[in-house]
C-alpha cells in the first residue's frame, strides 16, 4: 500500500486527509494520473494546474519520483511566503 496524505486546501477540496492505495504505480506521476480520473476538480489540481507540491517520505520529490510499497505520499498546495 501508499499512504497519501491531503494537506491544507486540498484536504478541503478532496474531503479526505489521507487514504491509501495499492502500491501499484512505479512513479508519483502514474499515482497523480490515477487520481487525476477521479474528475474534473482533481484533474485540474493535480494535473493541469501542475502547482503541487510532492513529497515522498518527507523527502521533497516530483513526478518522476519512483514509488514502491510502504512509501508516504504528501500533496500540499504551493507555498507562499511575504
Amino acid at each position: 500500500m501508499v499512504n497519501i496524505l491531503y494537506f491544507a486546501s486540498f484536504r478541503e477540496k478532496f474531503g479526505q486527509a489521507q487514504e491509501q492505495l495499492p502500491a501499484q504505480f512505479n512513479t508519483v506521476g502514474e499515482l497523480l494520473a490515477k487520481l487525476a480520473q477521479r474528475g474534473d476538480e482533481w484533474r485540474e489540481i493535480l494535473i493541469e494546474q501542475g502547482h503541487v507540491q510532492i513529497a515522498v517520505n518527507q523527502d521533497m520529490a516530483n513526478a518522476d519520483t519512483p514509488l514502491k510499497a510502504g512509501d508516504e505520499v504528501a500533496l500540499f498546495p504551493p507555498v507562499t511566503g511575504g
